[in-house]
């Protein structure tokens, strides 16, 4: 397990926010919201496989949205009543860092699920 310390030293302050104080960007704001290109999104904190781009859609939400994790495995979901609100929280099963929300708003020919992630949580890892 990483030192917060280490952690610190590893992401920069508003990843940091995020990853590990569970905090959000602002809608529209992240790399990854437009991305389109072919390949693996990854934990920016401890580099485990999350996402695929073949799961990626368009929620027009202002966050990179996907239809389920490359494994579920690699995530946790817990309930979040933070915010005035109850939400299922998506962590990283790895690190435990913090990673978005899930919410049962996404395309129904692919399960219904919208995993809202931030792209401070995400490294993108293009296909060769």
């Amino acid at each position: 397990m990483t030192s917060d310390d280490a952690y610190k030293q590893k992401l920069a302050p508003e990843q940091y926010r995020i990853l590990r104080e569970g905090g959000t960007e602002a809608p529209f704001s992240g790399n990854y919201v437009a991305t389109k290109e072919t390949g693996m999104y990854t934990c920016a904190a401890c580099g485990q496989e999350l996402f695929s781009s073949d799961t990626k859609f368009d929620s027009g939400t202002g966050w990179p949205s996907f239809t389920d994790p490359v494994n579920r495995e690699h995530v946790t979901l817990r309930s979040d009543a933070s915010h005035g609100m109850v939400r299922v929280e998506v962590r990283c099963k790895n690190c435990d860092s913090h990673l978005g929300h899930v919410f049962d708003d996404g395309p129904q020919a692919a399960g219904g699920k919208r995993f809202c992630i931030n792209s401070a949580c995400l490294q993108f890892k293009p296909k060769n």
